[in-house]
């Protein structure tokens, strides 16, 4: 019987909140943010992920977006996050925040019991 890809499923959950993390600290086109959350403990990060999450969130208003036209190539998407997306993720901190807690009185609960 094979358990359950924890990594997996944690990274599919966080990975809006590092988006938004991501965003908060600047504009970002959409491959400079896979490197950055490849680099960052997303490893599995590919484009058919971040974009349609970047669109959802953009739909949410959370994100915007401006094209970027450039002399030397293709224009691109630069994503900023919006004041929306900025109280989401201090909801989103306070969120996984809880669930940490949570989680460690779960863990040492059992401890205390016969």
């Amino acid at each position: 019987m094979s358990g359950i890809d924890w990594q997996q499923e944690l990274t599919r959950a966080a990975l809006p909140h590092a988006v938004l993390g991501l965003l908060a600290n600047g504009g970002m086109h959409g491959y400079a943010m896979i490197e950055v959350l490849r680099s960052g403990g997303f490893p599995r990060t590919r484009g058919g992920t971040l974009y349609p999450l970047l669109r959802r969130l953009e739909e949410q208003g959370l994100v915007s977006h401006v094209w970027q036209h450039d002399t030397a190539g293709p224009g691109r998407k630069q994503f900023a996050i919006t004041g929306e997306g900025r109280a989401e993720l201090a909801r989103a901190a306070d969120a996984w925040q809880q669930m940490d807690e949570a989680l460690s009185r779960i863990r040492t609960s059992g401890k205390e019991t016969p």
